[in-house]
């Protein structure tokens, strides 16, 4: 496969052939100086409203997440993405995640900011008329209203569109009457409006917005859960409740449009969020284990407990330079659109919808690199890690959820392949002719030259031939199972996980080669050690993933010969990677804090 390295903005899924210039993305280094007083403000707000009151909110307390919610909208935190003439400040995406990442570090209270700031608001700012956004928008900004989306319900759950909540237009076609019970509803006990969605004539689906002071709506008791006490999470019903028509939002039947598209921006911002907490639990295990002594010594000089320490910050690192990466690809995305005549709220969408193959990676790779940031903080705090009375018990509670929400993160695997393979076949995507070149090269003799030369020019190598393991094991799948491709789940799961790998491999290498051009070799060689590390244990995973993936569809002589493939396509020197870590921990024992 010939890579061609560009600085144009990349389309959604087409990191698997094309190779990026590092100028081309954004890196959190790069937020401007009014983007870091926005994100001090957000992480000031954190530190002296959120973290003090922590106990109190998971008990939920009267008025105090709603108080909370309402100081958020005095100083703008609640209307950061919505237009300045809708009431909001206008912030473009790039910021907005810069907030998102450090309002994840607010535990339960975080989940009730992101309900009403996204699922809960932006469905009105995609989908509603000008009516619409004038009457709600402004209120939502400022905190005067509260909202909550209304998606499941008990026997609909990942199979969202079998809901059975029935919407019957009146005779005098002013109204509609809805009639059903929605589950697992963040926000639900305070909600002033509520984003849900019906059946109309049984089965155009639809969304609307409901009054909750509407006769015949009512709220079930809080329920009793595992993590995030503090947000509240209940069931609701609804019975005979009148919902006037012009309370539709987006057209009849294709309220899919909107619980779908949605949800894309919902499950970046679930990455950015897990991000921001991740680094705030990180912090909390450091200066933890430089105080804890067992042996006369701080726990922080022990090999092992560098080893997790490194560990949790190596993955941070590249949770945060994918999460960047791909904001600024909808950024740029929105900016071109907007440039060429959009309104902002299409652009939006659309630059949402393009990268939702991203988003959908980024939720899985940020909510499972979160549990396992604050398992090793459970184990790095020991005994006092599964007490109440320190934070790794409460982080480790909290974080659980992220891997449910917003779509399972099984769902998420499978949309990925699915989306990729749409594009591919509607020609969105050309995958066709860079996996008939990698079929080609896999035929020919290997090249016999030196090793790479120049900065991580090894790492990146590894990566480029990593695509090509991907495009060669998805296109003998698809070609050998055709329909039948999408009731393996398994081969779909482990080539996501592939993809997955490589997405956080590239985003960490282009961080740090773009860091290369800001900073001194000393400043730069942690971020090059993460690097090294990360790609060094992925490029081994690619490796399982490719092999679960072949032996499950491929017998005989292709078995022998696209095993042969993939092994030549994840070569990768190692590493000696007990030093980099031990190098990584001494910085961050150092500075007391995730630093990097």
């Amino acid at each position: 496969m010939a890579t061609e390295t560009i600085t144009k903005v990349l389309k959604g899924g087409e990191f698997l052939i094309k190779e990026t210039d590092p100028e081309a993305v954004f890196i959190p280094e790069e937020l401007s100086e009014e983007q870091k007083m926005m994100t001090d403000s957000a992480k000031e707000f954190v530190e002296k409203e959120i973290w003090p009151n922590l106990d109190a909110i998971d008990k939920q307390k009267e008025g105090l997440t709603v108080g909370l919610l309402e100081k958020a909208g005095e100083i703008g935190l609640l209307g950061a993405a919505i237009p300045e003439e809708y009431g909001g400040l206008g912030e473009n995406f790039n910021t907005n995640t810069a907030l998102a990442m450090e309002l994840g570090a607010s535990h339960s209270w975080g989940v009730s900011f992101a309900a009403h700031t996204g699922i809960g608001t932006l469905p009105i700012l995609y989908y509603g008329t000008e009516e619409q956004k004038k009457k709600y928008l402004p209120k939502l900004a400022s905190g005067e209203l509260k909202s909550a989306y209304c998606l499941t319900e008990p026997t609909s759950g990942s199979d969202a569109l079998s809901a059975k909540t029935t919407a019957v237009l009146s005779a005098d076609k002013k109204y509609y009457t809805l009639n059903g019970q929605k589950m697992w509803i963040t926000n639900g006990g305070f909600a002033d409006i509520l984003i849900t969605f019906a059946q109309v004539d049984g089965d155009k689906f639809t969304c609307f917005i409901i009054d909750a002071n509407s006769e015949g709506f009512n709220r079930g008791e809080e329920e009793n859960k595992l993590g995030i006490k503090g947000s509240s999470t209940r069931a609701l019903f609804l019975d005979n409740v009148k919902v006037p028509v012009e309370n539709v939002l987006g057209e009849i039947g294709k309220g899919h449009y909107i619980a779908f598209n949605i949800l894309n921006v919902g499950r970046f911002k679930l990455c950015a969020m897990t991000t921001g907490s991740a680094k705030k639990v990180a912090s909390t295990d450091i200066e933890y284990a430089n105080t804890r002594k067992q042996f006369g010594v701080p726990i922080s000089s022990f090999g092992a407990i560098k080893h997790k320490m490194a560990e949790q910050a190596t993955r941070i690192f590249v949770s945060e330079s994918a999460t960047f990466r791909v904001s600024d690809l909808i950024n740029k995305k929105i900016k071109e659109l907007t440039a060429n005549g959009e309104k902002y709220e299409e652009a939006a969408l659309k630059a949402a919808e393009e990268y939702a193959i991203e988003c959908a990676m980024l939720k899985v790779y940020g909510s499972e690199m979160l549990d396992y940031v604050v398992d090793e903080a459970v184990q790095i705090h020991g005994g006092y890690g599964y007490s109440e009375e320190y934070p790794a018990a409460r982080a480790y509670r909290d974080s659980r959820i992220n891997r449910i929400f917003e779509g399972t993160n099984e769902i998420n695997r499978l949309l990925t392949v699915d989306m990729l393979v749409k594009r591919s076949m509607k020609g969105r995507l050309d995958l066709m002719g860079p996996a008939l070149a990698v079929q080609k090269e896999l035929m020919s003799v290997p090249e016999f030259g030196g090793a790479p030369e120049g900065l991580l020019a090894a790492e990146n190598k590894a990566i480029q031939n990593a695509k090509k393991a991907i495009l060669i094991i998805a296109g003998a799948a698809i070609q050998k199972l055709m329909m039948k491709l999408k009731d393996e789940q398994e081969i779909i799961m482990n080539v996501t996980d592939m993809m997955i790998e490589v997405f956080a491999c590239e985003s960490a290498y282009l961080r740090t080669m773009k860091l290369s051009k800001m900073k001194s070799e000393q400043e730069l060689q942690p971020y090059v050690d993460m690097t090294k590390i990360y790609i060094s244990d992925a490029i081994e995973q690619v490796g399982l993933y490719g092999k679960h993936a072949i032996s499950a569809f491929a017998e005989g002589d292709e078995l022998k010969m696209l095993l042969l493939g993939l092994k030549r396509f994840v070569k990768y020197d190692p590493v000696n990677t007990v030093k980099l870590r031990r190098s990584i921990a001494d910085k961050l024992i150092e500075e007391n804090k995730y630093c990097f």
